[in-house]
């Protein structure tokens, strides 16, 4: 498939953003049951559980789809920034040189 270096860019930006939105929440801590009891009564319990939504394979899965594709977006811009060739002006490439008084 072939698209414009622009459009490759933007689509890096957007996986870049998506993959730390990942990272943050590919954490084990965040898909265990936790279940916290406590007795108000003798015979009424408080229990407040928290559950996840979603399981880790999934949240992995999801990160691992938009790393990879972030990676081979990367490459094909790293790629054609090594073999595109650009017109310059001359003096772009010169070193500074102080001038003799």
């Amino acid at each position: 498939m072939q698209i414009k270096l622009a459009e490759a860019l933007l689509r890096r930006k957007e996986l870049n953003n998506k993959v730390l939105q990942l990272q943050g929440i590919n954490a084990r801590e965040l898909f265990e049951t936790k279940v916290q009891r406590k007795n108000v009564t003798e015979s009424i319990d408080d229990i407040v559980a928290q559950v996840p939504k979603l399981t880790l394979s999934q949240v992995t899965a999801g990160y691992d789809f938009y790393a990879r594709a972030l990676r081979r977006v990367d490459a094909a811009i790293q790629q054609a920034n090594w073999v595109t060739e650009i017109e310059v002006d001359p003096t772009v490439m010169d070193d500074f040189k102080e001038e003799s008084k």
